[in-house]
């Protein structure tokens, strides 16, 4: 890749990471949020946290720009609920993670400063046990919590935010589908800086298998799942020859690290283990439907591969049955397998979005309302009511979303329906300013700059002194983006 081209990457990545926005950051008078930048113990430590924070948030940003999404929220919230399970053992402490799901069918996951984890549809496909995909995401914890990134060896201060910057503009590139150039810029970056280091070093990947393995077991898991996920790696890059897995381009994988794994598994006690989850297979199922869009046959082949739980491959076949406007019978495969597994939210979550994607607004509204009653505040629910209240009463879909959107004040698909209940009911001004954060959390800073223009004139005209002051507030940052950029 051109130097120039990976100069500006890099370049984007620092500029905005300079200013980002706090959570409830569009919000109405009287809504509070906390910036919930990590607590290390140094001053120094503190503020070189706080730039790894806004760094990896404006990666984020890029990177939503360049690589297909995985718009999956019943996945994305199991996703979430691992890593809350992991995090109390990973040496993170109460740091803010955020989940981007990539809808590749490659063998990839990452973590990026700033407590953002990425994985592929490809890693559900590849790993046959719950234990397996843990492993991993331990890993990538172990990572973040050591702040690889940000450590050199015995490098002044000042070149180690430039040398993570060049080297996520690397891993943008690498992770949104460019393969070995990606990784490429990456190393270089890296080794201008760090002579002996690869994409991570060997030392480091140490560091990361030893604490996800502590904090595998201490969530429940089997450590031992660590090694049998590495070595089918390991096989799967034999198999393919000079195209191994993109997860071991950037995690270097030795058989003297996999004999290191496989003995300190063996040392790890697992106070109290979990039973294989079915809720895994359950997302497995909707990963593969996923890769395999347009020949679902592909997809129950697939599962049935690792012979899962018979509710599993119901679970498939009901999802498949909908997609061919085969409801009713969805529906009651949906609701048959959430009597048998009544503590299972996902089943009938499922269930409401299928009535939804059908064009039953009330069944959907009835069904989430029902999901929530019992779990306040469940994402895949939260979200398909607001979407079918649309449809029904804009009002009472504006508190929805609203509430939903200051509890992720990062997730752009939340402000995608929000700008659209802000219409709806009336609130054009709150709409467009809806739509600029949406905008800009995809990384289109300038496009976002504009939709502000038009919030402002709508304001104005509107005499909604509230949204004008939340309007200009979210103006001067988003002009700080686009100045500092061109600086560059």
């Amino acid at each position: 890749m051109p130097r120039r081209i990976t100069s500006r990457l890099a370049a984007g990545a620092l500029s905005l990471a300079l200013v980002l926005p706090a959570a409830g950051q569009w919000t109405e008078p009287g809504w509070e949020s906390d910036a919930g930048l990590p607590s290390l113990s140094s001053h120094d430590s503190r503020a070189a946290a706080g730039e790894e924070f806004r760094l990896g948030r404006a990666w984020l940003r890029q990177f939503r720009a360049r690589a297909p999404q995985w718009q999956d929220p019943i996945a994305q919230a199991y996703v979430e609920s691992l890593l809350a399970r992991l995090q109390p053992h990973s040496g993170l402490g109460g740091r803010d993670l955020i989940v981007t799901l990539v809808d590749s069918q490659r063998l990839n996951a990452f973590a990026v400063p700033g407590g953002v984890v990425g994985i592929n549809a490809g890693l559900f496909a590849f790993a046959g046990e719950e234990a397996g995909l843990v492993s991993v995401l331990a890993h990538e914890l172990g990572h973040l919590a050591q702040r690889h990134y940000a450590r050199g060896q015995a490098r002044a201060e000042q070149t180690q935010l430039p040398t993570m910057a060049a080297m996520l503009a690397g891993m943008l590139i690498a992770a949104a589908g460019g393969g070995d150039a990606g990784i490429g810029v990456a190393m270089g970056s890296q080794a201008a800086f760090i002579q002996d280091q690869l994409a991570y070093s060997r030392r480091y990947e140490q560091e990361a298998d030893r604490l996800g393995l502590r904090a595998m077991a201490q969530a429940g898991y089997d450590p031992d799942a660590m090694v049998r996920m590495f070595r089918a790696m390991q096989r799967m890059a034999s198999l393919q020859g000079g195209s191994p897995p993109e997860f071991l381009l950037t995690h270097p994988l030795t058989e003297s690290r996999l004999s290191d794994i496989q003995s300190r598994a063996g040392q790890v006690t697992v106070p109290s283990p979990r039973e294989e989850d079915l809720q895994y297979h359950l997302i497995r199922a909707r990963a593969l439907l996923s890769i395999h869009d347009r020949d679902p046959s592909q997809a129950v082949t697939r599962l049935a591969q690792d012979q899962p739980p018979a509710q599993a491959r119901r679970y498939l076949d009901a999802l498949i049955e909908a997609r061919r406007g085969e409801v009713d019978t969805a529906l009651q495969r949906l609701d048959a397998l959430a009597r048998e597994s009544p503590d299972l939210t996902l089943l009938p979550a499922s269930a409401a979005q299928v009535a939804f994607d059908a064009g039953r607004y009330d069944d959907a509204i009835a069904r989430s309302r029902r999901v929530l009653r019992l779990v306040p505040g469940h994402l895949p629910s939260s979200l398909v009511l607001g979407e079918a209240l649309l449809q029904r009463d804009p009002d009472e879909a504006w508190r929805v979303l609203r509430d939903l959107a200051e509890r992720r004040p990062e997730d752009p698909q939340v402000f995608t329906l929000l700008a659209e209940a802000a219409g709806h009911s009336g609130r054009e001004a709150w709409g467009h300013l809806a739509r600029a954060e949406q905008l800009q959390l995809n990384g289109r800073i300038t496009e976002a700059i504009r939709q502000l223009g038009v919030a402002r004139q709508v304001a104005e005209r509107e005499g909604d002194t509230a949204a004008a002051a939340r309007i200009e507030q979210r103006r001067e940052a988003f002009i700080g983006y686009r100045e500092t950029l061109e600086k560059f």
